[in-house]
C-alpha cells in the first residue's frame, strides 16, 4: 500500500515535539482570544483565569467551553479576533434553528485551510493527476469550498458541480472522466441508484476515490458504496465553527481519521459531567483551534460522539485518530432510557441480505411510552413475497436490531424508492414526540 503524506513535518511529528508545538500555539491563541474577543475575556474573568495561568496542556481542562449558543449570542462578528478589514471570507451555518453561526477567515486562514484539506485528500490516495467532482452545494456551507481549495492545493483539476441535478452529475462523471467523487455518503448511494436505473455500469467510469463527509455513516454503508461505485470510500470530518472540512480524515488503512494536531487539540468529555475522559473512552469531542487567526475556538463542544486512538498507524502518521462519529450528544435518541444512534441500526441493516441502504427512524409517544419504528426499504422480491416469508424476514430484522440497541422496536418494510431521497444529508430521524 502506497502511503503518500502531504506534510510529513507535522503529520509524522514525534509526540513530544508535537505536544510542545501544541502548547506554544495554544498559549498564543489564548492570549489573542482573551485580548480581542469580549466573550472569551468575560469567560476567563468569571473563572478568575488569565492566559499566563496556562503553562501545560493539562491546564486546557481549566478553560471554559465554547458552545453554539455563544456563537449565536455574539452574532454576527462578536467572536472574531481580528478587525473585519482583515477578514477575506465569511461562511455561516444554514440557521435553520435560529440565527446562523457566522465564521470568518483571514488570507492566512484560507491558505492553512487548503493545506489541511490537501492532507486528508492525499492520505485517501488523491494526486495532482486526478479530476475531482464536488457534489456539495457551493454557498455559505463550508464543505464545497474546503474540498475545492484543497484539490487546487494538490494541483488536481476541480469540477465544481455543486449539489443536485443527479442525471447531469452522471453525464459529467462519464464525459469528463471524473476520478474522485466528493459529497455526502447518502448522496453517493443516490448516484448509485440513478446509475442502476439508467443502466450505467460503474466499471465503465473512471472513479477511483470517494471522499465522503457531512454526516455519520457506518462501515456497512462504506462497503455498499465501494461495491456499487467501484471506488475506495474514505471518511473525513470537519465542522464550520472550527474550520470546515480539514479537521480529520482517513488514510488508506481506513482505521480512524487522523486529526491535524498541529492545528487542533482534541479532547473527549463526558457530555453530562463535562469531565475529560481518558484515552480510548467514548464521549463528546471537544476541539480547540491553535492555528486560526480570524476565528479562534477554545474548547468548542462539537456534540459529536466518538473516541480517540493514540496507537501507531501503519501509514507513518503519528497524529491521533478519531473513530467514525456514532451520532450526536444533542440529537441522539433516548428510547425508554436507552441511548440509540442511527449508525448502530444502520450497521445491522447493511449486514442483512435484502435490506436496501435507505431507512428512516420514526419516534412517537403513546401515553407515557416512546415507540421506535424503523422504516426499511427492501428489495422487490422481499416486498412482494408471500406474507409468511415477509413476516419471518421482518421478525428477524427486529430481533437483530433489538439485540444491538437493547430496546424493543417495530420494523416496517416499505417499497424500494419510497423513502425520500436528499441531495445533501439524509434525514434519518423523524421525532414526532416534539410535535
Amino acid at each position: 500500500m502506497n502511503h503518500q503524506i502531504w506534510d510529513s513535518r507535522y503529520e509524522s511529528m514525534q509526540r513530544e515535539d508535537l505536544e510542545q508545538l501544541q502548547l506554544e500555539r495554544l498559549q498564543s491563541t489564548i492570549n489573542r482570544a482573551y485580548k480581542n474577543v469580549q466573550c472569551y475575556n468575560n469567560k476567563f474573568n468569571q473563572l478568575k483565569i488569565v492566559p499566563e495561568d496556562i503553562t501545560s496542556l493539562a491546564d486546557l481542562a481549566r478553560l471554559p467551553f465554547t458552545t453554539k449558543e455563544d456563537l449565536r449570542l455574539n452574532y454576527p462578528y462578536g467572536m472574531f479576533a481580528v478587525p473585519l478589514r482583515e477578514v477575506v471570507r465569511i461562511h455561516s451555518s444554514s440557521g435553520t434553528t435560529g440565527k446562523p453561526t457566522v465564521v470568518g477567515y483571514t488570507k492566512n486562514d484560507l491558505k492553512h485551510w487548503a493545506n489541511l484539506v490537501a492532507r486528508f485528500m492525499t492520505a485517501a490516495g488523491v494526486t495532482h493527476d486526478d479530476l475531482i467532482q464536488v457534489t456539495f452545494g457551493y454557498g455559505m456551507f463550508t464543505g464545497a469550498f474546503g474540498l475545492h481549495y484543497g484539490s487546487e492545493a494538490i494541483g488536481a483539476a476541480v469540477i465544481p458541480m455543486g449539489g443536485g441535478n443527479t442525471e447531469k452529475q452522471l453525464m459529467i462523471m462519464q464525459d469528463y472522466r471524473t476520478s474522485v467523487l466528493v459529497g455526502t455518503p447518502s448522496y453517493a448511494l443516490t448516484l448509485a441508484d440513478k446509475m442502476e436505473k439508467m443502466g450505467i455500469n460503474p466499471k465503465s467510469l473512471s472513479l477511483k476515490v470517494g471522499l465522503f463527509g457531512g454526516e455519520p455513516w457506518s462501515e456497512g454503508m462504506r462497503r455498499e458504496i465501494e461495491q456499487r461505485l467501484c471506488l475506495s470510500a474514505t471518511d473525513n470530518y470537519g465542522l464550520s465553527e472550527v474550520i470546515g472540512p480539514g479537521v480529520a480524515g482517513e488514510c488508506l488503512c481506513k482505521n480512524g481519521m487522523h486529526v491535524s494536531e498541529d492545528a487542533f487539540i482534541a479532547e473527549i468529555i463526558d457530555p453530562d459531567t463535562c469531565e475529560v475522559l481518558p484515552p480510548g473512552s467514548v464521549g463528546e469531542l471537544v476541539l480547540t483551534t491553535i492555528a486560526k487567526e480570524a476565528f479562534p475556538m477554545i474548547r468548542y463542544r462539537t456534540r459529536d460522539i466518538t473516541c480517540l486512538d493514540y496507537s501507531a498507524c501503519e501509514c507513518g502518521r503519528t497524529t491521533v485518530r478519531m473513530k467514525k462519529t456514532m451520532g450526536r450528544s444533542d440529537d441522539m435518541l433516548i428510547i425508554k432510557g436507552v441511548n440509540v444512534f442511527p449508525s448502530q441500526i444502520e450497521e445491522v441493516l447493511f449486514a442483512i441480505d435484502g435490506c436496501q441502504p435507505h431507512y428512516q427512524l420514526v419516534v412517537e409517544r403513546q401515553g407515557n411510552s416512546d415507540l421506535l419504528e424503523v422504516d426499511i426499504e427492501v428489495t422487490e422480491n422481499i416486498f412482494f413475497d408471500e406474507m409468511k416469508k415477509q413476516r419471518a424476514f421482518l421478525i428477524n430484522v427486529e430481533k437483530q436490531i433489538e439485540s444491538v440497541i437493547g430496546v424493543g422496536i417495530k420494523v416496517k418494510l416499505v417499497e424500494p424508492g419510497s423513502i425520500e431521497r436528499f441531495e445533501g444529508k439524509a434525514q434519518r430521524v423523524v421525532d414526532r414526540r416534539k410535535i
